[in-house]
């Protein structure tokens, strides 16, 4: 993309050669060019808005880049937002309305409840809070963007925390943790519901150890979007 975007800012020399043929007509008083349907002024606009598109599309390569490398965030997940969010995007115009955009969401695993047409919905405005604070009606890719990398890198964060909390249940912080342990840390309610949740542990040789459970996957599993 950007040996391309090099490419069409080259040309804006050609671009040049045009404006001056242009006006040296226009001093001929040659206002009528029957060869083209094609004026200078259209040609520099759309110049500009091809050079302006790829200004955009690298800036916006080079935030994924950045938060690729800085965030953890892996290059599947971020090839997965950019392809879904393409794929919504019907007229190609690099922004979705407010229900292109939820049905997105929804299409990357986000459970968003169904309302009447009118009717409040509160978890989804929550989000356009962040997306689109000022209510224009659409949410850029750029905007998206950020916003599903926040979303992912809140959840590693979140992951790793409560990992690291059963961690610190388990004795010599072991991958697993035992049925006791739950039991002497946690009420029964919540230990009920690790046991009845986690799956049990699984050691190097494939065997199944007693009254151990696998608190690395189901903490995992919890923060899958």
């Amino acid at each position: 993309r950007q040996r391309k975007h090099q490419e069409i800012r080259a040309m804006r020399s050609q671009l040049k050669k045009i404006e001056d043929l242009g006006a040296a007509m226009e001093e001929a008083l040659i206002l009528d060019n029957k060869y083209t349907e094609h004026s200078t002024v259209g040609l520099a606009q759309q110049w500009d808005q091809l050079d302006q598109l790829g200004m955009r599309m690298q800036h916006n390569l080079e935030q994924q880049i950045q938060a690729r490398n800085t965030t953890g965030v892996t290059e599947e997940a971020l090839k997965e937002f950019s392809m879904m969010f393409k794929h919504f995007d019907k007229d190609k115009s690099g922004r979705l309305n407010h229900q292109e955009f939820k049905s997105c969401l929804r299409s990357l695993g986000y459970d968003l409840p169904m309302v009447e047409e009118g009717e409040p919905d509160p978890e989804f405005e929550s989000i356009l809070d962040t997306v689109d604070p000022n209510r224009d009606g659409h949410v850029s890719l750029q905007e998206y963007m950020a916003f599903m990398i926040s979303r992912e890198t809140e959840n590693v964060k979140s992951s790793e925390e409560i990992e690291s909390a059963f961690r610190a249940l388990s004795s010599e912080g072991k991958p697993y943790v035992t049925k006791e342990e739950l039991y002497q840390n946690l009420t029964r309610e919540q230990a009920d519901y690790c046991i009845s949740h986690m799956k049990p542990y699984m050691d190097g040789k494939g065997r199944e150890l007693p009254s151990a459970y696998d608190y690395i996957e189901f903490t995992r599993s919890l923060f899958v979007n």
